[in-house]
């Protein structure tokens, strides 16, 4: 259940959790400025290497690459701004190539090399493979313990049921980012007509029941006229997919669809003339503003954490100096907010160790670019504020920043505190002792 509206903000976690201090970030003459409250923490000197698993090959590598650099970027800020004193961070790349399977060879691979810090976020197939593999490594060899943030793999599942103590999620799940694009959709008399696509996976079945879950509650007179789930990263033509959607006269697509299957999918729609709106989950990821391009104005949204053109969110500085240096756009602001989290905590501790660092993490609280974000301690699920945006024309007002040089970009349409898109767990963690 939501928390009434004129609550300012819930109590997401018993006092005696909240730690004393935490790291306070804004922007201001470079990327971020940051301050940190830890009188008489030091962590030790060292380098904490930190291994990242997702898509390097097949159709999800532009995804994945960005990412990469992404991460890699904010490894050199944290390092250089020495946010956990004198550690020094080093990303180190494993090809997921979106497989399970291939991410468990990796893991071992991270494990024999002595790596204690997993990122992780393309895919929660994925995700919910290395979640257990990472949990009972650590039960079976303590004091040689992992830690594994998770960036942007949001089954719900992994803060709920099969919630860990040694994960931790960054981004908003799935059915917060429902909660929050149905709440904005329920406004809207024009939809009548709605039609589900989503990858056939865990996430997109998430996807798929939230959507229609919420739908019914929040605007039981909204029809939905047809559901399809194709094949993750396989399909090259959505054409007879789009057609279903306009045989089916949907006014309303939503999806959860992310990378060259949603850029596939847009383009398709745009080749067809569909001129159903879109709500979506990731349309501002990689090679998906370029599919919108023009023919996206004004009728695709998304719901997400961050996006540079709002008014109350910082961060500009991040963006401009990552297209500075690679030439492309940056969109994954959780692993600016995953690096605050880890050097606040490795700071207040004055440990690089996983098992401090993960107690240290539990209840932090950060002022990001985004705003004020707080790691639940119950499911170690990262609460934050969540917008609604819409693809416009560049206008230098509104809408300042483009994407990928389509002279295209977001306009926020809303701005949702924390406590709107917050979801109930069930997670039962089991701790171990705490150092």
């Amino acid at each position: 259940m939501r928390p009434p509206r004129h609550a300012s903000r819930p109590p997401l976690i018993a006092a005696a959790r909240r730690p004393t201090s935490w790291i306070r970030t804004a922007c201001a003459g470079g990327l971020l400025a940051a301050t940190l409250f830890a009188p008489g923490a030091h962590a030790q000197s060292g380098t904490v290497r930190i291994a990242w698993i997702d898509p390097q090959s097949g159709m999800m590598a532009p995804l994945g690459q960005n990412q990469l650099r992404s991460w890699q970027y904010a490894a050199d800020y944290a390092t250089q701004k020495k946010l956990a004193g004198d550690v020094k961070f080093e990303i180190v790349p494993f090809d997921s190539k979106l497989s399970p399977q291939e991410s468990l060879t990796a893991l071992k691979s991270i494990i024999d090399q002595g790596i204690r810090y997993v990122v992780q976020g393309n895919g929660s197939g994925v995700a919910l493979a290395l979640n257990d593999a990472i949990t009972k490594h650590n039960e079976r060899n303590p004091g040689k313990e992992i830690l594994y943030l998770n960036y942007a793999a949001v089954d719900p599942s992994l803060t709920n049921e099969k919630c860990s103590f040694w994960h931790f999620r960054l981004d908003i799940n799935a059915d917060m980012k429902m909660e929050a694009l149905t709440t904005f959709m329920a406004s809207n008399p024009k939809i009548k007509k709605v039609y589900l696509i989503n990858q056939d996976y865990a996430f997109g079945h998430s996807v798929e029941k939230a959507a229609e879950e919420y739908l019914k509650k929040k605007r039981p007179d909204i029809q939905v006229v047809g559901k399809d789930r194709h094949p993750l990263a396989q399909v090259r033509d959505f054409s007879p997919y789009i057609a279903k959607i306009k045989a089916a006269g949907a006014d309303t697509i939503i999806t959860g669809n992310w990378g060259a299957d949603l850029a596939l999918m847009v383009k398709a729609a745009k080749d067809a003339g569909l001129t159903a709106d879109f709500y979506t989950y990731y349309a501002g990821t990689t090679g998906v503003p370029t599919a919108m391009g023009a023919a996206g104005a004004d009728r695709v949204n998304i719901v997400a954490n961050w996006q540079p053109n709002d008014p109350k969110m910082k961060g500009q500085d991040i963006l401009e100096g990552f297209k500075k240096k690679y030439n492309e756009d940056f969109y994954t602001m959780q692993t600016f907010e995953g690096m605050a989290l880890l050097a606040d905590a490795m700071k207040r501790t004055g440990s690089i160790e996983p098992l401090k660092v993960a107690y240290a993490m539990e209840g932090a609280k950060v002022t990001a670019p985004n705003g004020e974000i707080e790691m639940r301690a119950t499911d170690h699920q990262l609460q934050q504020p969540v917008i609604i945006a819409t693809w416009k024309k560049v206008d230098g007002k509104t809408v300042k920043y483009d994407q990928e040089n389509t002279g295209y970009g977001w306009a926020t349409q809303a701005y949702l505190e924390p406590y709107v898109a917050a979801q109930p767990t069930s997670c039962q963690m089991k701790r171990p002792a705490k150092p």
